[in-house]
């Protein structure tokens, strides 16, 4: 503290001189009188922000937008997109995202559909299961996808809890999701006993893509994570499911946890899109949690037996952030070009002024 006191001292010991002495002599005041009377002149008109130099537009701040158009425009996704690609037999890719960098990736990379799922309860979050999830936060996560979402069709999930009490409260649900979360339709778990609740959020104009086969979000009443139609009364579970949620009107089903040959055989009899999760290749498109699949995730953590690692983004986050902390123990960053550089006069000014006023 009397440290801190002392430089204050000479700080202003420094600068009284200065705010006493007449304007014309001091230096330290010529300059920013100077600039106040060119302020007060007249402005020629700003050019507009697409003509600056690239000089001119750079940033004095971290703090700058994450957001740019991705390299190759595409037209947005909707649901004709998605019935035209099954119609097709284009699989149709769909990831998770759950903030707006995953979610601006995705849509970079050409994702037709992403989802923000309830997966990010553990995966964003830290949670233990999706269960924990609360659909205020689900919506926090929604907007922060829509806000980098500029092709994908997006998919907010329902949480436990936010629809499972009667039609009417998940609508109420849906229609938060969409009007708060900013995205193009919601999914929730269950087949059969949820058709009277995809029936009525759809009649309200809102998409829905049901999800059957194994559901998380009942993982206690399932058994645990078990992969489900494993047996023919099994099986034919997961097609009268997949059959009543369509007639429903959903406009999608997600088939998880359910041996391909069931996943194949339900899609045929389906006549809207499935898309698979550890469901096989014979369903009209596939989905991933993208913090799996990238690899973002410590060594020894486990991965479903479904899941394909198609980068290592932990470990190449690793090797920057242990450089970067070898770097700043050695002084080795920042290096100059790091650094605003102060006009050689002014810093001799500077100096001279901290030099005949030490303490």
């Amino acid at each position: 503290m009397a440290q801190r006191s002392s430089f204050r001292q000479t700080t202003k010991s420094i600068l009284a001189p200065l705010s006493k002495a007449p304007l014309a002599n001091s230096v330290a005041y010529t300059r920013p009188v100077a600039i106040w009377q060119a302020q007060q002149r007249p402005q020629p008109p700003q050019q507009p922000q697409c003509l600056l130099s690239s000089q001119q537009q750079q940033r004095h701040s971290s703090h700058s937008p994450l957001g740019s158009p991705p390299k190759i425009e595409r037209k947005k996704v909707t649901l004709d997109t998605l019935r035209s690609l099954r119609r097709k037999n284009e699989p149709i890719t769909m990831i998770t995202a759950h903030d707006f960098p995953s979610a601006h990736v995705a849509d970079h990379a050409g994702m037709e559909m992403i989802l923000v799922g309830d997966s990010l309860a553990m995966v964003a979050l830290g949670m233990e299961d999706t269960s924990e999830v609360l659909l205020d936060e689900m919506i926090l996560h929604c907007r922060s996808v829509a806000r980098a979402t500029k092709s994908a069709f997006t998919v907010g999930d329902l949480p436990m809890g936010s629809y499972e009490i009667s039609p009417s409260q998940a609508l109420t649900s849906a229609i938060r999701i969409i009007k708060e979360g900013r995205v193009q339709s919601v999914k929730l778990e269950g087949g059969t006993e949820m058709a009277p609740t995809i029936s009525k959020i759809t009649s309200a104009g809102i998409p829905v893509i049901a999800h059957v086969g194994l559901t998380p979000q009942r993982q206690h009443s399932l058994g645990g994570f078990r992969v489900q139609g494993k047996t023919t009364i099994g099986a034919l579970k997961v097609l009268e499911d997949a059959l009543a949620v369509q007639e429903a009107g959903a406009f999608a089903v997600l088939l998880e946890a359910v041996p391909a040959e069931v996943a194949r055989l339900v899609t045929k009899k389906l006549d809207v899109p499935t898309i698979g999760i550890g469901a096989g290749n014979g369903c009209d498109g596939q989905v991933l949690v993208q913090v799996d699949m990238s690899g973002n995730f410590p060594p020894g953590r486990f991965l479903p037996k479904f899941v394909k690692k198609y980068g290592d983004v932990w470990g190449e986050g690793m090797r920057a952030i242990e450089s970067y902390k070898a770097e700043v123990k050695s002084r080795a960053y920042p290096e100059p070009q790091h650094t605003y550089p102060m006009p050689a006069q002014e810093l001799m000014e500077f100096e001279k002024l901290l030099e005949s006023h030490r303490v």
